[in-house]
């Protein structure tokens, strides 16, 4: 049936062009003879000449393809189209004429004339039928929108809310900070100041929504249009960033509500691509904990880059599912290896390792959860240290390439037992790094937005709940990127090293939570500490109030990305440190925490936790021998 109606309707708009034809080869003689009577010797050869300048003209309106668009949606592309096809007409007709008649009794005037009454007449029709379309649809039906930009984005934007047939919003204003485009307007939509007037505006025009058409805005644009937006209590909207809107396009569809990404996030970071892409393609890459926040953004990261293999380690089979699914559905161009397994379990790591000889491995499976773990010493040990160390020498047994650990700021000056633990992880990296041929990365960031665990997905189920929202303290700072952000740096970052670095990824400013808190209310629709109260607890077991992105022996040195820094590395003695492991493990097989304690504290000695009573001297005084030894060799074996 569409068909058709399809069919049909082409039919039509031919014969309406065809039919212009004859209009205008013998309206250009009427003008051509000042409007009045045409001579009988002439208007005997423009009839004779008119059926083989119909049948030119129609072929000519075929084959430049005037009947693809459609006469709603009329454009720019249709009138050169059309401009094309009657100026080709022009020259056949001329051609034909002359072939005919040789030009005997045919005004030369007669075939541009016969050029421009074709054109009004077939893309006129076709304007107008659009601009009475627009008509019906420019009704002032639907929520009073204020646009804020005045650019391309908004412009698009403009033209397909003009569009929308459902008439749920009707643009009213814009508002750009750019004062040359204040008094001019888009579709008929004036430009009317701006973005400190948008109070002003929204009481003066009782506008209903502001829709932010500001893609390439960053974050602190974004920060502070929300702001004068929110007081108000309208509604808000946001077009994605640039880079999200891979189909470059901008409508209604795209709009979306503004979420703390858009309010806390940086600008993009701009990653050397070449450069991963010819360390990553082609290459057998590991990722264990593949299936978490940060570990499931690399295998999607990696995916994009082609590599011959791709081998997802995760301990959670649910999580492993998911991102095995994910990456199943879009990808099929590489080999995806699955494995259900614990990091710890050597068995299974040296069977991965002997088997699919990875080149690359990340390794960003750990336990972070910094009040749980301030209880489960042993746990955070078991995963966080001895099955870091598993994967770390079974990459140096079998000669991977790279091996990149995933840190975090918590290992800066640890105040709990989740920081100190990531801590003697990177310690052993760059230990081993020292004689391994290896290139042992370490890749150190702060918290991301909306990973599994963080304050985030907390506070937007507290407020679902209707409150309280529970911030430990009013002072309490966090730093905070996103979480392709951070996994792309942390790509960028493997390329980078020779071996035994410590990089750290710029942060940004901290951010206080408590600001967190109240954003995240103010972009539910509601008001903190009235609709919903902010409660303030009191510091958690092993929680600082701010965190460090280096210790203060670490000279942070700049790197060639702006976005990284590097970390000047405190080596340590390996005999102390693979004396020191061996306790570890065998602390563990007694399940004895306290000894733990005290020989994390041995390994760390900048962290905050407390030493406890039931070692001996000897165990007292091991940091003493780690720190102690004055020369080391810095140079790679």
């Amino acid at each position: 049936m569409k068909i058709r109606q399809l069919v049909k309707n082409r039919t039509a708009i031919f014969l309406h062009d065809m039919a212009w034809v004859p209009i205008s080869w013998l309206g250009a003689y009427w003008l051509r003879f000042n409007l009045d009577v045409i001579p009988d010797n002439f208007r005997t050869n423009a009839l004779m000449m008119l059926p083989m300048i119909m049948v030119a003209q129609g072929i000519i309106f075929w084959i430049l393809g005037l009947y693809r668009g459609i006469w709603r949606f009329a454009s720019m592309p249709d009138l050169v189209r059309i401009l094309k096809a009657v100026i080709s007409g022009m020259f056949v007709a001329l051609f034909l004429v002359f072939l005919a008649t040789r030009g005997n009794d045919i005004p030369r005037s007669v075939f541009p004339l016969y050029a421009l009454i074709l054109l009004m007449g077939a893309g006129g029709s076709r304007f107008l039928y659009r601009w009475y379309k627009d008509r019906v649809f420019y009704g002032e039906a639907g929520k009073r929108v204020l646009i804020v930009g005045a650019g391309r984005a908004a412009e698009m934007l403009v033209r397909d809310l003009k569009r929308d047939g459902s008439h749920t919003y009707h643009a009213v204003a814009l508002v750009d900070d750019d004062i040359n485009k204040i008094g001019k307007e888009i579709y008929g939509v004036r430009v009317l100041g701006t973005t400190k007037d948008i109070t002003l505006l929204i009481d003066e025009h009782d506008i209903s929504i502001v829709l932010i058409a500001l893609p390439s805005a960053t974050s602190q644009q974004v920060r502070r249009i929300v702001g004068e937006v929110e007081h108000t209590g309208v509604q808000f909207r946001i077009l994605p960033k640039m880079e999200d809107l891979m189909s470059g396009q901008v409508s209604i569809r795209e709009l979306k509500e503004v979420a703390i990404e858009d309010l806390l996030g940086r600008e993009q970071a701009v990653l050397d691509w070449q450069r991963i892409q010819q360390s990553l393609t082609g290459n057998t890459i590991l990722v264990t904990g593949g299936g978490g926040s940060i570990g499931s953004e690399l295998c999607r990261q990696i995916a994009n880059l082609q590599p011959a293999r791709l081998i997802i380690l995760e301990h959670s089979e649910y999580n492993l599912y998911l991102i095995e699914q994910e990456i199943k559905e879009i990808y099929s161009q590489f080999e995806l290896v699955c494995v259900l397994g614990d990091c710890g379990d050597s068995v299974l790591v040296n069977k991965l390792f002997s088997v699919y000889r990875p080149q690359l491995v990340f390794h960003a499976a750990a336990y972070k959860h910094v009040p749980m773990l301030e209880g489960q010493v042993r746990a955070a040990i078991t995963n966080n240290v001895l099955a870091t160390r598993t994967v770390v020498d079974a990459a140096n047994k079998y000669r991977s390439e790279i091996f990149v650990l995933v840190s975090t700021d918590k290992a800066v000056n640890p105040a709990n037992i989740m920081g100190s633990t990531k801590r003697i992880a990177e310690i052993y990296c760059q230990t081993l790094a020292r004689s391994s041929r290896t290139k042992y990365i370490t890749v150190r960031f702060g918290n991301v937005l909306g990973s599994a665990g963080s304050v985030i997905p907390l506070f937007q189920k507290q407020i679902e709940k209707g409150g309280p929202v529970t911030v430990t303290h009013k002072d309490i700072t966090r730093y905070f990127m996103t979480i392709p952000e951070a996994s792309q740096l942390i790509l960028q970052a493997a390329v980078m090293g020779s071996g035994g670095e410590i990089y750290v990824l710029d942060m940004g400013d901290p951010v206080k939570i408590n600001y967190l808190a109240e954003q995240l209310i103010l972009l539910s629709g509601k008001r903190p500490q009235e609709d919903i109260e902010i409660v303030y607890t009191g510091l958690r077991p092993g929680e600082k109030l701010y965190e460090e992105l280096f210790h203060k022996e670490e000279k942070l040195t700049g790197t060639v990305h702006p976005k990284i820094l590097l970390a000047d590395s405190r080596l340590i003695d390996p005999d102390c440190l693979n004396d020191l492991m061996t306790q570890i493990n065998e602390a563990c097989d007694r399940y004895d925490d306290a000894s733990l304690v005290n020989m994390i504290k041995s390994l760390v000695p900048e962290s905050g936790l407390k030493k406890l009573e039931q070692q001996g001297d000897e165990d007292l005084t091991m940091s003493d021998k780690i720190y102690s030894i004055k020369t080391l060799n810095k140079e790679k074996h």
